[in-house]
């Protein structure tokens, strides 16, 4: 989940929504395996995204909001080893060797935590309080049903509102290594290395992953980084608000969302599902295998999509700013050793498998530069010689609403 918020009542409010009606079953280890596993996720960022992804820091974003940045697209690896072996000897080491156009050195690093982080957030003791609308459905006006409006404070009496269900089949949770599913477990990146990887970067060529307690992996990668997602949030009929973006060639499938708060405590999410399908599996990279059953369940936009309407509702629901965000689903590449065999009825064990996963995602204000002028710098307020000048804020600490909710998405610190 991005971090968009960073005060403990709307934090914890929004965490305990959640878990009473995400879709996000956990994954199980398998029985019989491979030695090692191995997932190379790769990003292409725009927009906010790119900014909260190292690009600049908050004053950047904020700059960006305001009509004044420009932003280029970014990159993003996410890369993980688990292994059933433990350590040949001493501490776990492993390494990852990159083709030259990476941009990253020579290799980088797959650490093993000395502790296993926690993958589950423990909800904070303050009472919840404020609403939290949920939309979903692209269209000028709000479908049957909508809002579901949960209350927190009714929820943490265990009082669960009517109609809060969510409907057609269940968002699929695809394999993940995990430090709970590997013996030993390694990622990048890491808290020894945090290296930029360059606008330009290409992962075409050879990979080769070492280490002291996995099979030497080596696989040739033939898809390269997704091209940026760009589109225009447009003021639509009656409040609604028109999304509009560039189609992309590799696309599976798209899927947005929405996001907004209230000082009071309320908050507002829209997602441009059919049902309601918030969250969860639906924010990662996703197999075109699964895109394409959630296509057929109306969760995810097909790729020839490019443009959803957000109900004026929303707007209305969601204070001065909203957050929104875009995701295009990538093509997938998969490797193994020993290949697996054609014939089903030889038994295959491999030594190792590994998986690459593609997507581009863009995050931007919906009441803010549009998306395409944040990649391009062509907003209007820089028509002039100097740049428009900027609205007085109030100053206030980083602590909730809105404005703890934006400096959680560019990644300051509070």
């Amino acid at each position: 989940m991005h971090r968009l918020l960073t005060s403990r009542p709307a934090r914890g409010a929004l965490l305990l929504a959640s878990f009473t009606f995400l879709a996000a079953p956990g994954s199980s280890q398998q029985a019989s395996g491979p030695i090692a596993r191995y997932t190379i996720d790769a990003g292409t960022m725009s927009g906010m995204a790119a900014m909260g992804s190292g690009g600049g820091g908050m004053g950047a974003a904020m700059g960006m909001m305001m009509g004044g940045g420009r932003s280029q697209a970014m990159h993003e690896l996410v890369l993980r080893l688990g292994s059933t072996r433990a350590p040949a000897s001493g501490a776990p080491a492993a390494d990852h060797f990159l083709p030259a156009g990476v941009g990253l050195g020579a290799s980088v690093p797959l650490v093993t935590p000395r502790t296993a982080p926690s993958e589950e957030q423990a909800i904070p003791g303050e009472k919840p309080k404020g609403r939290l609308l949920l939309y979903w459905g692209c269209g000028a006006t709000p479908g049957p049903g909508q809002p579901v409006i949960i209350d927190f404070a009714k929820v943490a009496r265990g009082q669960m509102p009517p109609g809060l269900y969510m409907t057609g089949a269940s968002i699929p949770q695809e394999w993940q290594i995990r430090v709970s599913n590997s013996k030993t477990y390694g990622d990048w990146p890491n808290g020894q290395t945090r290296k930029m990887i360059p606008a330009n970067a290409s992962l075409l060529g050879d990979h080769r992953i070492a280490g002291n307690y996995s099979p030497d992996i080596a696989f040739n990668l033939k898809q390269d980084f997704m091209p940026p997602i760009t589109g225009r949030a447009r003021p639509g009929a009656g409040g609604a608000t028109e999304l509009s973006w560039n189609a992309l060639p590799q696309a599976t499938g798209y899927y947005a969302w929405v996001f907004g708060a209230k000082e009071n405590g309320d908050m507002v999410w829209w997602a441009s599902s059919a049902s309601q399908a918030f969250g969860g599996p639906v924010w990662d990279w996703i197999s075109p295998g699964s895109v394409q059953k959630l296509i057929g369940q109306k969760i995810v936009m097909p790729p020839s999509q490019t443009s959803c309407t957000v109900p004026a509702a929303v707007g209305q629901a969601g204070a001065d700013m909203l957050m929104g965000s875009l995701y295009a689903y990538g093509p997938e590449a998969n490797f193994a050793y020993p290949p697996r065999p054609a014939d089903p009825k030889i038994a295959w064990k491999p030594e190792w498998i590994a998986r690459v996963r593609y997507r581009a995602n863009s995050m931007w204000m919906l009441n803010g530069p549009n998306m395409g002028s944040m990649m391009s710098g062509a907003d209007e307020a820089d028509a002039g010689d100097d740049p428009a000048p900027q609205p007085r804020q109030k100053k206030k600490k980083c602590g909730g609403g809105l404005g703890g909710m934006l400096a959680g998405a560019m990644g300051a610190g509070c």
